[in-house]
This record gives C-alpha cells, structure tokens and sequence, in this order.
C-alpha cells in the first residue's frame, strides 16, 4: 500500500498552480449529461473522484474522451441506463448529482447513496424536499435514490438550512423544469455560482447564484458548451496553510482571490504577511503563528474543508486558541493523529477544539482519516522534527492533484513508498 515518507524542517518556498475545483468539476460533469450536444469542459482536475465519475458515465453510454489532461470532450447522446448503481460511486459524496441531472433530462433516476469522507452525518433530506416540491416521487430503496416524475413544475422552495449539494441537485433539475423555481436560503458558495455559470451558457436561465435565493426558468433543452471551472478554493487555501506552518513563503497562482478572503482574513489574523495580484496571492511566514478564534460557517464565513489546515496552524501558536465546528459534527477525527506528533488539543461536545499551542511538531507514523485532514497532516509533517510516514492517502488523492509533487517542488522531502525498504532508502537519502 502506498504511502507518503516525509523528513520534516524545510520552509516551503516558490509558486504553486492551483488545478481546477473538484467540488465544481462534480456536479458540472454530472450537469453535461443534460444535453445531447457535445460539451467541452476545461480545467478539469486530474483526481480520483473525477475519475470514478467519468468511469461512471462511459458505463452508462455517454461517450468521454480527454483531448487533454485537464480537458475533456463528453457526449451523452447515447445514455442507455438510467440506474447507476456501481461500487465506485458508493465512494464519492458527488455521485447525487447525476440525480438531479437524470430528473431534469429523463424525468426517471435511480442513483446509489452517495459516500465520501466519514466527516459526520450529511444527509440527503433537503435534496429530496426539493425534487418532491418539483413534483417528483423519491423514496430510497435497496440502496438507491428513487426519483420518477411525469413532469417536472416549477416551485418555490425554502432550504431548511443551507446545503451547497442539495442548492446545486434542486438548481440542476429545475433548469428543464416547466415555469419558474425559486430557491431561498440557497448556498452562495463559488462552485455553486460556478455550476450555474455553465448551466446559463448550456442554454439555461438560472439568475441569483451566489445570492441566498436562486431564480431558475425553466427551458425546454440545453445545448452543447465550452466551459471552464473555476480554481479550487481549496487547494488554494492548502498551499497558504502550508506556507504558515512551515514558516514558508509560497505564492499559490490561477487563483480568484475574492473566493479566498476568510482565508486570508484568518492568516493575516495569525500573523502571516498576504500580497494579492490579480490572480495570484503569495502568504509570507516569518514567524510563528498567533493564537485566534474561528467558527466554520458556510460561504463566505470560514470554510469547514479548511478547518483541519488551520486548527494544525494554530496547534505551534503560543497560547490558546479555540476552533469551532458548525458544518459537520464528526470533523475532529484527525485531533488523536495529531496529538500522536506532539499537538495539545482537547474536543469538547464534539464541535470545539480547544488548543494549546506547543514549539514544534515531531514526526509519527500517522494514518489519513479523510480527504481534508489528510493534506493537514502531511502539512503538520512537513515542519515536523524528524521523520513521519503518512498512511491511507487515497483519500489525498480524492481531491489533491500531484499533491507531493506539487510540495516537493516547493521544497518538501516527501516520497511515496510502497515497502520498509523503500521508506529505509528514503531515510538514507535525506539524512
């Protein structure tokens, strides 16, 4: 199985390019299906969950070619199985959204419960409140979302509490629905403006995306597209992290900077020096971070994916600091790995870190328990003393394209290994 070998102490320096936003690229694909014209996608991240997707959908008759590595040519056409029921989508929290897609076109759906990281419960009831209040008939059996409708009317409907996915299914849906749907409390997060984006240049009428209440009317077909996504936020915000726990300098590039303003807001906080270009921000750490307080709140507050990067920024603060989680109740899974590198931080009702920030971390043999915390204990190996081993990395590989490429080119000693003599070569190598 491999792993990643790290020799932690290097600052990270030089410049980064951020791929494409996976969590856009999801439900964008998903989305294409949705004409029968040909529709070419750009800035497509080279990640797993993009694969599994892509996989998913030349099984069920959509032909998919990349005429590059970020780019890819799909045509759905052809779909001839409405059922997508394949292990592989049991493992992406993305797979609801062919849900959406297949509603919209086909008027019929039947999609495997979607998995994704074990960060808490993220149930799916808003995404069906709203497929039912368009007139469909959803229930879950054997596994399955069920959706079938003879057709699907406009509706306005109210988010019990904001929900980017369900925002993103309902919005899908409602783009070949007959009349006008509203949709209040809807998520404003960029990709959700950014699924819009393309749905409008398929053909589609969407207006308000970004807003709290989204206005779609509904057309009768969509056409063929060239699109690109936008950059990924998150990775973005990885990098930064990087750069102030490592007392790095890093300047992240194709980056929409007014995606990242908590997130610089929060660096600036701790202590970090942040230049901003039109598309590029560079974070400067000459010193140790300082002790805050965050809350994770949905765009533009603080974003829960960035909770675990920060908490190990604020773990080598001086003093005490306090991290709240509001999104996701089961997101401090990582807090036991990294006490094991030395962190002092205590979890209390499941929702808040308290922190008491120590000197330096010390490498560890440490295992990856999601897609997010896993990047931010790689980061915490990086400035470790010593050496650290990073287990179960295919969940990294979920979201984070050439993620140890991407650090070793800003100066990390990071490898993959496969056995203990390969971990024993990497420790001879870096001394």
């Amino acid at each position: 199985m491999e792993q990643y070998a790290i020799k932690g102490g290097n600052p990270l320096v030089g410049d980064v390019e951020i791929a494409g936003a996976k969590n856009a690229a999801l439900p964008i694909l998903a989305a294409a299906t949705m004409t029968d014209e040909t529709v070419y996608i750009e800035n497509i991240p080279d990640v797993s969950d993009i694969k599994m997707i892509l996989d998913t959908m030349r099984g069920i008759g959509v032909a998919v070619r990349h005429t590059e590595r970020h780019r890819v040519m799909l045509n759905a056409g052809n779909i001839n199985n409405l059922v997508v029921e394949d292990e592989a989508m049991k493992k992406i929290r993305g797979s609801y959204y062919l849900l959406g897609a297949f509603l919209g076109k086909y008027k019929h759906a039947e999609v495997v419960l979607p998995g994704g990281c074990d960060i808490g419960c993220r149930a799916i009831d808003q995404h069906l409140k709203g497929f039912r209040a368009l007139g469909a008939e959803v229930y879950i059996e054997h596994g399955l979302v069920k959706a079938r409708a003879e057709r699907l009317q406009g509706s306005h409907i109210y988010m019990d509490k904001v929900s980017v996915g369900a925002t993103i299914n309902v919005m899908i849906a409602a783009t070949l629905a007959e009349g006008t749907t509203i949709i209040e409390n809807s998520a404003k997060e960029p990709h959700v403006v950014d699924v819009a984006n393309f749905l409008n240049s398929c053909g589609a009428n969407i207006k308000g995306a970004g807003t709290d209440v989204i206005r779609i009317k509904g057309v009768q077909k969509l056409h063929g597209t060239e699109y690109a996504i936008i950059p990924d936020q998150i990775e973005a915000g990885t990098f930064m992290f990087a750069a102030a726990v490592t007392k790095g300098d890093v300047t992240v590039k194709n980056v929409i900077p007014k995606h990242m303003e908590s997130i610089t807001a929060k660096l600036l906080e701790i202590g970090c020096e942040v230049e901003e270009a039109d598309d590029c921000l560079r974070v400067v750490a000459s010193k140790p971070p300082m002790r805050t307080q965050v809350k994770t709140l949905p765009y533009p507050g603080f974003p829960t994916d960035m909770q675990p990067l920060i908490t190990v920024a604020l773990a080598l603060a001086k003093g005490t600091s306090i991290v709240t989680e509001s999104i996701y109740e089961n997101r401090f899974r990582y807090v036991d790995q990294l006490t094991r590198m030395g962190a002092d931080i205590k979890v209390e009702g499941g929702d808040t870190a308290i922190i008491d920030g120590v000197g330096q971390y010390t490498g560890a043999s440490i295992s990856v328990p999601d897609l997010r915390a896993g990047a931010a204990l790689v980061i915490a190996a990086l400035s470790a003393e010593g050496f650290s081993t990073i287990e179960n990395i295919n969940y990294i590989e979920r979201g984070y394209e050439d993620f140890h490429l991407k650090l070793r080119n800003l100066g990390a000693q990071i490898e993959l290994v496969e056995t203990e003599k390969d971990y024993q070569k990497f420790r001879l190598k870096t001394g």
